[in-house]
């Protein structure tokens, strides 16, 4: 089904007939992956409780991740990725029963490829929070209930905490590089500085030193627009039937998500100022085609994600300081010494290349000196997931360093 492609690996394109017809049905009231569901090529791995940052206790957590390629005898060949906010485990293959989208990282994950299967042990959790197979909100507490509204608030430090259980519980004592961009460009930072001697290379693709004000404003309209549905109901929606979810207001989050991983450049390009049909947008109840681009992946969205997961990741992401409590940034970034690629791009508006220029300035071994590497596109935020000729060129020079 077309809506199975995740939008953020394609360029933007007006919206056909056949796009809307793939939405019919109502949206079910989450769209996360639930006990009893085809498991797919998820693999699962218990890490006992973790206790957050704010001291509250969460009992019987469960990592899901996938694997490619073959762990060596030493088990020094493995490369932890972390997925951004929308993204899961499934960084190549099809999509299938059990898992909504294709791979997000095809043509940079494989035989032959940046990061190459054959060389590599690629392992890609599900963050702890999220919805595809780890502990999260649409997850079962020890009450047999879903956790829902009650399921605590996360940093990103916490989810590293738990990544780092993760790899204790594989058996991986030092990664040969840790990889991610936007949201999981923020663990990659967090591994590094964490637990400098487990991380061999470090990448961070479209990720800054600590979230800034303007971008903890962006997050908190899009998560108060979950909250400000009717059927979200304080989290406590998984009963509700198909189209009685929280489906509206996280739709609209996600739309205003779009206008930031977007370049303005892409959207007025691909979309000018033209008519998604004959009927006119002016007085005439007709839409501007950006308009159902937007509205059409928002419902899309509500298919394959969870209203309560996105809100606490959402949070975690404004959260994320790797100086909070370290002596600044410049202090925290002064404990990573090893290789590392600073990926910036230009389009981008969401983390801009001045934030980029922070890492690089302040990681010793970052690949270009005191500038990041930096990917010229026409895609904003999402080229580090579209540009994969760019960037499996910076991933090879890391991994052959």
């Amino acid at each position: 089904m077309d809506w199975q492609t995740s939008e953020d690996t394609v360029a933007a394109r007006p919206v056909t007939d056949a796009d809307a017809r793939s939405l019919v049905g109502k949206p079910p009231a989450s769209g996360a992956w639930r006990e009893g569901d085809p498991v797919g090529d998820r693999a699962f791995v218990g890490i006992g409780t973790l206790t957050t940052e704010a001291g509250v206790p969460l009992p019987g957590v469960r990592i899901a991740y996938e694997t490619w390629g073959d762990l060596d005898a030493d088990r020094g060949n493995a490369v932890l990725v972390c997925h951004a906010l929308t993204g899961d485990p499934h960084l190549v293959g099809p999509a299938g029963p059990g898992q909504a989208t294709e791979g997000w990282w095809e043509g940079i994950v494989g035989p032959g490829l940046a990061i190459d299967t054959d060389r590599w042990f690629v392992v890609a959790p599900n963050v702890l929070g999220g919805c595809a197979g780890t502990t999260g909100p649409a997850s079962l507490a020890p009450d047999s209930a879903e956790w829902g509204g009650r399921f605590p608030y996360l940093t990103v430090r916490d989810q590293v905490a738990a990544q780092l259980a993760f790899a204790d519980a594989l058996g991986i004592e030092r990664w040969a590089a840790v990889v991610g961009g936007s949201m999981g460009g923020m663990h990659a930072l967090e591994w590094a500085v964490t637990a400098p001697d487990r991380v061999e290379r470090l990448a961070v693709l479209a990720a800054p030193a600590a979230s800034s004000a303007d971008q903890v404003a962006l997050n908190s309209v899009q998560t108060e627009a979950v909250r400000a549905d009717p059927r979200f109901r304080g989290g406590d929606y998984y009963g509700a039937v198909d189209g009685d979810g929280p489906h509206r207001g996280l739709a609209l989050a996600r739309r205003m998500a779009l206008l930031s991983y977007r370049s303005s450049g892409e959207l007025n390009g691909r979309f000018g100022r033209s008519w998604q049909s004959g009927v006119s947008p002016l007085g005439h109840h007709g839409r501007f085609a950006v308009e159902s681009y937007l509205d059409f992946h928002g419902n899309r969205f509500t298919r394959r994600f969870d209203a309560n997961s996105y809100i606490r990741l959402v949070d975690a992401m404004s959260s994320h300081d790797v100086g909070r409590g370290r002596g600044g940034v410049d202090a925290a970034l002064a404990r990573y010494t090893g290789p590392a690629l600073v990926l910036a791009i230009d389009s981008d508006r969401l983390y801009p290349v001045a934030d980029q220029q922070v890492l690089a300035r302040g990681l010793s071994g970052a690949l270009d000196g005191p500038e990041p590497t930096l990917l010229e596109s026409d895609f904003g935020h999402d080229g580090f997931l579209i540009e994969r000729e760019a960037v499996g060129s910076a991933l090879r020079r890391l991994l052959g360093a």
